[in-house]
């Protein structure tokens, strides 16, 4: 989704039922885990039929021509969606600005951007940096960490639909709150105990345990920010704080963690990410009991 993520959301909110709203929004994310999932299914694929001499000569442009066809299939699909926008929204003459998103929208903007810092590092830390820690820290061969990876997150692509339906019952600041706390409490052990891990099915069921925690936010991420918008901004509201905390926090994620692992101190990454879940937990109190907007739609 990349670029797309506010308009993706904001569309997925705007279309989805009243009473299921969290339920239709954790498909935003199973999309995108399935795109990581089928990331790493053709890495497992292409590292079985082909020689690592393949792969560097000509193999590794496969996955590219993928993701080009991918594309263009999803290029026909969007042009069968409908137009959400009321007239209403069209005249408003600040619909769409950094204007009318700042001048009326600051508290809503800089309360998603926090717990969105918070999400993304951890989403990034659990699925695209594991990879790579169970194969340099915990020392798994790396054929043994694709299949463990793609266990995980075919499992948590499957949890999406499930923690959404649950926010539908129990409020998205409940989840919120409980993504937090669970983030806060369970980081930092889960990650040491990956460290001890010697068996791969410790392992899958360690990830497995943290992505759990993790859809607590994943399953609404889009729901739950786009609940905090008025339609005239709340496609540009969604994304820019999602762009901005992304690019910050979870894009960075791979960087500060191999980077502490360099000086000596690996440790001190998994306190960072914990902080981070102190701040997502405490933005989330700041969360309505009942969303501000949405609520009354369809």
């Amino acid at each position: 989704m990349g670029g797309e993520y506010g308009t993706t959301a904001t569309y997925m909110s705007e279309v989805a039922l009243r009473g299921q709203r969290g339920f239709f929004s954790s498909f935003q994310y199973v999309t995108l885990i399935g795109g990581q999932l089928l990331a790493v299914l053709v890495i497992v694929v292409l590292e079985t039929l082909l020689s690592e001499a393949e792969l560097k000569a000509w193999g590794w442009r496969i996955p590219f021509v993928i993701g080009a066809i991918s594309a263009v299939v999803a290029l026909m699909l969007r042009r069968t969606l409908h137009e959400t926008q009321s007239d209403a929204a069209k005249k408003n003459a600040e619909a769409g600005t950094m204007g009318g998103l700042f001048r009326h929208h600051k508290a809503a903007f800089f309360t998603v951007l926090g717990y969105t810092a918070g999400g993304s590092l951890i989403f990034y830390t659990f699925t695209t940096y594991m990879q790579k820690y169970l194969v340099n820290t915990v020392g798994l061969p790396i054929k043994t960490t694709s299949y463990v990876m793609t266990g995980a997150l075919f499992l948590y692509m499957c949890m999406q639909p499930l923690f959404g339906m649950l926010s539908d019952r129990i409020g998205r600041r409940n989840n919120m709150l409980l993504f937090g706390a669970l983030g806060a409490l369970g980081t930092v052990p889960i990650l040491t105990a990956l460290q001890h891990v010697t068996h791969p099915v410790a392992a899958f069921a360690l990830i497995t345990l943290a992505l759990a925690i993790v859809s607590f936010y994943t399953s609404i991420s889009g729901i739950v920010k786009a609940e905090m918008f008025p339609p005239e901004v709340r496609a540009l509201g969604v994304g820019l704080a999602y762009a901005v905390a992304n690019a910050i926090f979870g894009g960075s994620a791979e960087y500060v963690a191999l980077g502490l692992k360099s000086l000596g101190h690996e440790s001190a990454f998994f306190w960072y990410v914990t902080g981070m879940m102190v701040v997502a937990f405490l933005v989330s109190l700041r969360l309505p009991r009942q969303a501000s907007y949405l609520h009354h739609d369809h």
